[in-house]
């Protein structure tokens, strides 16, 4: 058989078969299709119903509330009137604690009412739609009722029925043939369905002996109502007629379609398949006659565009790499002007990812502290590197990466070919590429670790190790791949270096030299930005102003060398103190602050006793001075401090006058004999008024202001955060 014949006889039978099936399955679900759209019609439709009828109770339950509301029966029976007047009812009736109607509008329709809380008759029509509210004395008890109705005539059941694109029938609780009070069905339609809608369970759709489709909505919560809907059949025309003559039709189009494709395909095929050969085996330059217009046609110039732009690809891939290396080095030149040392990483994870074409990576950073790497990011790993990559941790000359950051020299090869062995963070991979993360002429200290001479140590620039995993589309890493990424991780390396003086630089230009407390650049700041978060959130923060006492004689008598001994001391104990979400100051000379947010006056007076103890029990030792006996004794210095409290909002509302009243509050704990601390008085002031401390250092009953529940400050931690500092005193 030719291939035109075989190509002939394959699209009749892939093509007609599924035709003809397909009409034969068509003709047969043409009926139920139809009955799943008249049941979905009739979903909808309940839906509207539901909505409609809920919308209408929501109605009357403002009419009830707005008659409720008023006080007096006269002014309650003008409410009424002018819910009527503005039909949101058709009548209000108010009923006493026992019953009794008190009073009830003209043209108010006859019992029952169906109300939209639950429960409607079954024994009579339904009359009206209602709902009802409680009438109550000011003592929360029962006084009586205000009901609000909406009367159920041929004129709802027709809105109903607009509404929802169906008929709708209103029946007792139980419908049954003669027991509609309303319909927009034909009386002999009406009986039917009603017949037929008794037989129905729950939400079940039914069919009358006519056709019609018949669904029963309510009562439910919600929708009191007994209502009874229905569709007509929508019985398709013609439809088998159209079906045959469309298989008639795909037929007689599928011989014509076969034969012609059969013809115009066979022809061009074989040049087709000798230029597919050529370029298989490597040749380019193979093209594809063009002579016709068609499919096949459009294949060949396909077929020819496709191998020019290969040679360009190609060409272009032969420069490519030349060129990589030059655009990494500008990306590197790029990062090192940024300060955001997580970013920065993951830039240089993502970049190195995208330069090689590896399937994963992972960036590790030495820590100073015990000589381990410690990841930093990954990319495309399974396990602990994606979650939490600082749960990485890699000891020096251990695994692949260990053995990079110990030696200093990149690694590439096969994990169960090359070694070292690879460890259990490591990814299910085949191939490697680790490079030492450094930066040039950045040598520094080693990092501490271990003293274990199995363990080598590190070379004095490496900052980390740069790991990537799998090559898409190729199996190793090549020679190209090692030197572009070490040369990346090169500049890569500076910029992070870079980053981590500029963190030290900031942290340094914000830290006491002496203390390592925050310093007085850094205060106003600190102040300002919690009393903006305090005055936003409706919280409260305490101000702190410590003032060692008699420090000048401290540095007349046992020199300024004891003095900075005892600043240093004082920090020490400080940060013994406060909490860790508390922030401590050196302002200048021997005055310090503190600013404990989420802290009331009770939590502030606490911290101040629990200072001032720890400074008054415990003498500060001197050690002797440079040159004396090294057996001489140490001196003991008993130290005080005074503090003065301001609470914001309730002492001052700004930072400058939240520091202006605990100075003047410190000033009254001077004036009061120091050793001591005093709270300032309410208002934007310096005013300040006298807390005595009982001797057991407990917080008196002096009905300060509090922060509702919130613990005060002191529980222990150590200060963090930056702050900024004034001039000493002196006191």
């Amino acid at each position: 058989m030719t291939l035109r014949g075989r190509l002939t006889t394959a699209f009749l039978a892939v093509v007609l078969g599924p035709v003809l099936l397909g009409a034969f399955f068509a003709g047969g679900t043409v009926a139920v299709v139809n009955d799943h759209r008249s049941r979905e019609r009739l979903d909808l439709a309940a839906t509207t119903v539901r909505t409609s009828v809920s919308a209408l109770c929501q109605q009357l339950y403002a009419a009830a509330d707005a008659v409720a509301v008023a006080g007096e029966p006269v002014v309650r029976a003008v409410a009424a009137r002018q819910v009527i007047a503005r039909g949101l009812a058709v009548a209000i009736r108010v009923t006493d604690a026992v019953g009794g109607t008190t009073l009830l509008t003209p043209a108010a329709p006859g019992a029952p009412w169906a109300d939209c809380a639950g429960g409607y008759p079954v024994s009579a029509a339904i009359q009206a739609l209602a709902v009802r509210v409680e009438l109550r004395d000011p003592a929360g008890g029962s006084i009586g009722a205000v009901w609000a109705a909406q009367r159920l005539d041929p004129e709802f059941v027709s809105r109903l029925a607009a509404a929802t694109g169906t008929a709708v029938t209103l029946c007792r609780g139980e419908p049954a043939p003669g027991t509609a009070i309303q319909s927009t069905e034909h009386s002999g339609s009406r009986d039917a369905v009603l017949v037929a809608a008794r037989r129905l369970d729950g939400d079940a759709v039914g069919e009358t002996d006519t056709g019609r489709y018949v669904r029963r909505v309510g009562p439910s919560p919600g929708q009191p109502l007994p209502l009874v809907l229905s569709v007509p059949p929508n019985p398709p025309r013609d439809i088998y007629a159209i079906i045959a003559g469309a298989v008639l039709l795909a037929g007689l189009l599928a011989v014509l379609a076969a034969w012609r494709l059969a013809r115009s395909t066979t022809r061009p095929l074989s040049e087709l398949a000798l230029a597919v050969d050529r370029v298989a085996d490597g040749d380019l330059t193979a093209r594809v006659p063009v002579n016709r217009p068609d499919e096949v046609g459009r294949l060949a110039r396909t077929f020819n565009r496709m191998t020019r732009e290969t040679q360009s690809y190609v060409h272009a891939l032969t420069t490519s790499r030349d060129q990589l290396r030059g655009h990494l080095a500008l990306l590197g030149d790029t990062l090192a002007s940024t300060h955001d040392l997580h970013r920065i990483l993951q830039v240089i994870l993502q970049t190195a990812l995208v330069a090689t074409g590896a399937r994963a990576g992972l960036l590790l950073l030495l820590d100073p502290d015990d000589g381990t790497l410690v990841g930093q990011c990954a990319e495309g790993l399974d396990g602990p590197p994606a979650a939490d990559p600082e749960a990485v941790r890699v000891p020096l000359g251990a695994g692949v990466l260990g053995t990079v950051a110990a030696t200093g020299e990149p690694l590439r090869g096969r994990i169960e070919r090359d070694g070292p062995h690879r460890d259990g963070y490591e990814p299910d991979c085949r191939t490697y590429l680790a490079v030492p993360f450094a930066a040039p002429g950045s040598a520094g200290p080693p990092p501490q670790h271990p003293a274990d001479p199995l363990v080598p140590a590190p070379a004095a620039a490496t900052l980390g190790v740069l790991v990537l995993y799998d090559r898409h589309g190729s199996d190793d890493f090549d020679d190209t791949d090692l030197v572009t990424l070490r040369s990346f991780a090169c500049h890569a390396a500076v910029a992070v270096d870079n980053v981590r003086v500029h963190e030290e630089a900031q942290r340094l230009s914000l830290t006491d030299p002496l203390t390592g407390l925050w310093n007085y650049r850094y205060l106003k700041e600190s102040v300002r930005r919690e009393v903006e978060r305090a005055s936003r959130f409706g919280r409260m923060i305490s101000l702190l102003v410590l003032d060692l006492d008699r420090f000048k004689e401290v540095n007349d008598t046992y020199g300024h060398a004891a003095g900075d001994v005892v600043l240093t001391e004082f920090a020490r104990r400080i940060r013994g103190v406060i909490r860790e979400v508390d922030l401590a100051f050196r302002q200048g000379g021997e005055e310090f602050v503190l600013l404990l947010p989420e802290t009331d006056a009770r939590g502030a007076v606490t911290v101040a006793e629990r200072l001032g103890a720890a400074v008054r029990d415990t003498p500060i030792a001197i050690p002797p001075p440079p040159g004396s006996v090294s057996a001489a004794p140490r001196a003991l210095v008993p130290v005080t401090v005074s503090i003065g409290i301001a609470v914001y909002p309730h002492h001052a509302t700004t930072a400058a006058r939240m520091l202006d009243a605990a100075d003047g509050a410190l000033y009254a704990a001077k004036a009061g004999g120091r050793d001591t601390h005093r709270v300032a008085t309410a208002g934007d002031g310096p005013t300040v008024q006298e807390m005595p401390v009982p001797a057991a250092a407990a917080t008196p009953d002096d009905g300060l202001p509090r922060a509702g529940g919130h613990p005060g400050p002191g529980d222990g931690g150590a200060s963090s955060g930056p702050h900024p500092p004034r001039q000493g005193r002196g006191r």
